[in-house]
């Protein structure tokens, strides 16, 4: 039976001293040591709780403690208690919770409409922006959007700063810089670095993307990009006019 008070929140000590107080109507220390094997300091101990609880109450008859059990009413009363304790913290802790969850987002996105909606998010936050592989073909799977991005990027005065993979091509970027890496380095996959977040966008027909929302995770990558800009070979910003390629 002791098993089923440890819902209540009683320890195993507790519940197995109450039950025997129960049986026995009163007892020592000693005596409730020997019915229930557990040690007599323990006991002492576990006493002193369950008083505190108001599950258990004493008496002295001939200069001799005796322990009672109190009704097992007042179990309940301990689970309301709990019960109310527990509701008026579940506000806070919701509240951090929810902070805890604005701190740390991670979104998945597929398709064209996907895509789209980082590069929205870019222009939301107006932080420049570092791209980590940026894609050739960009322009060709946003079509008519990415001139659309780019001015509002320009109205904004948002500045780019792109590694591109491979060969060189010849268009400049406005507000942007220009990095080349090796063709070594070439991948369908690029990342954008921006505020306190990080998007991972892998290109393709349907193209698919992660956004990261964390501090931490967008200064490793900002260290990641450094390291790679240092290696790059560069080329001048370009003037504030719409490219003639896309320049993501």
């Amino acid at each position: 039976m002791f098993e089923k008070l440890l819902s209540a929140g009683l320890t195993r000590t507790e519940a197995k001293l109450y039950v025997t107080l129960v049986d026995l109507g009163k007892a020592q220390a000693g005596m409730l040591s020997r019915k229930t094997g557990i040690h007599r300091r323990s006991v002492y101990d576990a006493l002193e709780r369950l008083i505190e609880k108001g599950l258990v109450s004493w008496i002295k008859e001939n200069d001799k403690r005796f322990y009672t059990a109190e009704s097992p009413e007042k179990l309940s009363d301990i689970i309301d208690l709990q019960k109310k304790e527990l509701d008026g913290a579940i506000p806070e802790l919701l509240l951090k919770f929810n902070e805890q969850k604005k701190k740390q987002e991670t979104r998945f996105y597929r398709g064209v409409e996907g895509v789209r909606a980082i590069f929205e998010d870019q222009l939301s936050e107006s932080k420049p922006v570092y791209i980590i592989g940026a894609s050739y073909n960009a322009s060709s799977i946003l079509k008519y959007y990415m001139n659309h991005y780019t001015s509002r990027r320009i109205k904004k005065k948002l500045k780019l700063y792109l590694l591109y993979c491979g060969g060189r091509r010849d268009f400049s970027v406005p507000f942007g810089k220009t990095g080349y890496l090796p063709e070594s380095y070439a991948s369908p996959v690029s990342t954008n670095i921006y505020a306190d977040k990080v998007a991972i966008i892998v290109w393709g027909d349907e193209p698919v993307a992660i956004l990261i929302k964390n501090k931490h995770v967008a200064e490793t990558y900002k260290n990641y990009f450094d390291i790679l800009w240092k290696l790059a070979k560069k080329k001048k910003e370009g003037p504030a006019k719409m490219p003639a390629v896309s320049e993501v």
